[in-house]
């Protein structure tokens, strides 16, 4: 995820279908480009939210995110597996 103000941040998240989302990697300015950057070279979605990223850069790395960011991270977490085509373990339609 990025966001768009002056200093640029970027925030990665990893969720592995079973435990909460967790912080990966963050990093503001030349960071968040190299965070944005490896990630563009491995087909990963970005997707621009401002205020999420702002709490979510307030997080230690490996934290797994609060129960009050739920919603707004599986927003996210559903628009990258429509992008890329992917559905979470023991999916039905």
């Amino acid at each position: 995820m990025i966001n768009s103000t002056q200093n640029r941040i970027a925030v990665a998240l990893e969720y592995d279908g079973e435990t909460a989302p967790k912080v990966t990697a963050k990093g503001v300015n030349d960071i968040a480009d190299k965070i944005i950057e490896i990630a563009t070279e491995h087909g990963i979605p970005l997707q621009q939210n401002d205020g999420l990223v702002e709490i979510l850069s307030q997080m230690k790395l490996g934290d797994e995110i609060p129960e009050k960011l739920y919603r707004a991270v599986a927003e996210v977490i559903a628009f990258a597996y429509i992008l890329t085509g992917k559905f979470p373990k023991n999916y039905t339609s």
